[in-house]
């Protein structure tokens, strides 16, 4: 009898994503097993469980994803399950907590191809703000632009601390230089965007970051991006499906790329990530930056 294949879905949450449950379906994956409130040290004895079950043949049709809601504890919980295979009994395993991963990658992404057909720049050509820099999207965002070179600035809305604590952690764990900033009002927005080429718009779902009144003082704008595609959206001036289109509320050729644009790009992306779990011969271990090599590719 065939071996069926086995999506292992461990998240640190009470409950897992049906975002993410219709997802691996979709990508191929006969059996989900979602298992909640899981923690670091289970981690370990999950993942023996997993494997030593199945026979080689059965490995290939075995992975295991992450997700929770926390970048650090969905890294941590990724490089758990490493030490307790034994080869040949290996898996795949992808990280995506709160879909942070492949949205941060695509957004990346998405943004890098904006600039470059718009100005003809690179990210490290660029400052970059990432407001809502503290969540699992903004820190995901925050890492790859400064690992490609962006000066890159985590913005907070209440708490400097907050903001600095996030770079200095993520900037240790992932050899970024991240700094931090605050911006609780119109006035403070409009201060740190005065020398911004990029904005990065990571915030919550429903809130609107910046206004125009806020984005005219961007005078030196190239491109600014948005995951938020739920009324107000967090940049006044792009629309849901913009990608590089001139932004209405800034006169100095920026132009914006909207939150369904980056959508697209990131449920392809999430769908490709979970078939390569099914298709690779040997194990892989995916996180945004690796979802950030692949989201290059479809934009």
């Amino acid at each position: 009898m065939a071996k069926r294949s086995i999506l292992h879905m461990f998240d640190p949450m009470p409950n897992n994503s049906p975002f993410d449950i219709n997802m691996a379906l979709d990508a191929g994956f006969d059996v989900l097993m979602p298992y909640s409130n899981v923690k670091l040290e289970s981690i370990h004895n999950l993942t023996q469980d997993a494997i030593f079950s199945r026979s080689p043949s059965g490995i290939k049709k075995t992975a295991i994803f992450i997700g929770g809601r926390d970048m650090g504890m969905a890294i941590d919980m990724l490089q758990a399950c490493k030490p307790a295979m034994v080869p040949p009994f290996q898996v795949s395993v992808l990280a995506d907590p709160s879909g942070a991963c492949t949205t941060a990658a695509a957004l990346v992404a998405c943004v890098e191809k904006a600039l470059k057909d718009s100005h003809g720049k690179e990210l490290k050509d660029c400052k970059a703000l990432v407001f809502g820099g503290t969540g699992p999207v903004g820190i995901a965002t925050g890492v790859l632009a400064s690992l490609q070179g962006a000066e890159t600035i985590l913005v907070d809305h209440l708490s400097i601390d907050s903001a600095q604590d996030a770079a200095k952690q993520y900037n240790r764990r992932f050899g970024a230089h991240m700094s931090a900033a605050v911006a609780r009002n119109d006035e403070e927005k409009s201060a740190l965007i005065a020398d911004a080429d990029i904005v990065f718009c990571t915030a919550k779902a429903g809130i609107r970051v910046i206004n125009a009144s806020v984005l005219a003082q961007a005078k030196q704008l190239k491109v600014a991006g948005d995951v938020n595609a739920v009324p107000p959206l967090g940049i006044q001036g792009i629309e849901l499906n913009d990608f590089a289109a001139p932004l209405t509320c800034q006169s100095a050729n920026a132009v914006g790329v909207g939150a369904l644009a980056v959508g697209n790009v990131k449920y392809q992306l999430q769908h490709e990530l979970l078939k390569s779990l099914l298709e690779t011969e040997q194990p892989i271990f995916l996180d945004f930056r690796e979802a950030f090599s692949k989201a290059r590719t479809l934009v």
